[in-house]
């Protein structure tokens, strides 16, 4: 059980955290075998594998839980935590329709920035975090943290919302007026950042004879709908953001080599990197 003082609903009412959950429970409804695929390529792609065969995964801030399933299936022994409770939901849903009395994928509620909980689950052979440190409203703590649960050779994988400067400043205002205004009016939020972030997009296809292409490809790209996307993007508060040099000199200094990487080139989105924790010798 986690510390009582990290309550997702008492932050969700107080408009100091966006429910990520509800939306994926909504991704689910249409849940096929093409989206697991994908969830299964990027694994591969980033670590470098073919199967995760022995190896431990910890999936922290689980999610929709697609990738825990997608390194399930690749073999690994899984555990997924979440802070959302929709999220937990998400997680067993999968879990009972293609592992269940699985004892080797596990689902537990706690914070990434609950340092006791997270010291609790161990180490492991991959941690993986994608898209949700920065979530945290601690996401130097949660990077340290997660640290602890990384076997020595083993792998972290993480992606952060890229530094902008003065535009994440600008979309952390945003994201904060989004989750205090009441639902019935954030529609009057969200068109204007539809039509900022998509207008260019859908002229560029229409320029190309294709379109609204884009549109209609994202969910194979991303993993989930346009629409879906862009309402976790303007709400998702808590908000933080890094370059990747700050990254690559946190996880320096903690002993890591980077193996992999991935940038959006400084613009919108999230670096994904992939670590591997140097033995101590």
């Amino acid at each position: 059980m986690t510390n009582n003082k990290y309550n997702h609903a008492n932050e969700v009412n107080d408009g100091d955290r966006f429910e990520f959950g509800k939306n994926w429970i909504k991704y689910l409804d249409d849940f096929d075998n093409a989206r697991l695929n994908d969830a299964q390529d990027s694994l591969k792609d980033m670590l470098h594998i073919d199967r995760l065969e022995g190896k431990t995964f910890l999936d922290v801030g689980s999610g929709s839980a697609i990738f825990s399933l997608a390194a399930k299936t690749l073999g690994a022994s899984v555990v997924s935590i979440d802070y959302d409770p929709n999220c937990i939901e998400c997680a067993i849903n999968l879990k009972n329709k293609f592992y269940k009395d699985d004892d080797t994928w596990n689902i537990i509620e706690g914070s990434a920035i609950d340092k006791n909980f997270m010291n609790s689950l161990g180490k492991f052979d991959i941690v993986y975090a994608w898209g949700v440190l920065h979530h945290t409203g601690e996401m130097w703590n949660a990077l340290d943290y997660i640290d602890k649960n990384v076997k020595e050779n083993g792998s972290l994988f993480i992606s952060i919302y890229n530094d902008q400067g003065y535009v994440s400043r600008v979309w952390k205002l945003i994201k904060k007026l989004y989750i205090v205004t009441p639902k019935f009016l954030r529609f009057f939020i969200l068109l204007p950042c539809l039509i900022a972030i998509w207008g260019p997009i859908t002229l560029r296809d229409f320029i190309k004879l294709k379109p609204f292409s884009t549109w209609k490809q994202y969910n194979k790209n991303r993993g989930m709908s346009a629409f879906i996307d862009l309402q976790d993007w303007v709400g998702g508060y808590p908000f933080e953001v890094a370059a990747p040099d700050k990254i690559f000199s946190f996880y320096i200094q903690k002993n890591y080599t980077l193996k992999n990487l991935l940038t959006v080139l400084g613009g919108h989105g999230c670096n994904q990197y992939v670590f591997q924790k140097n033995k101590i010798s």
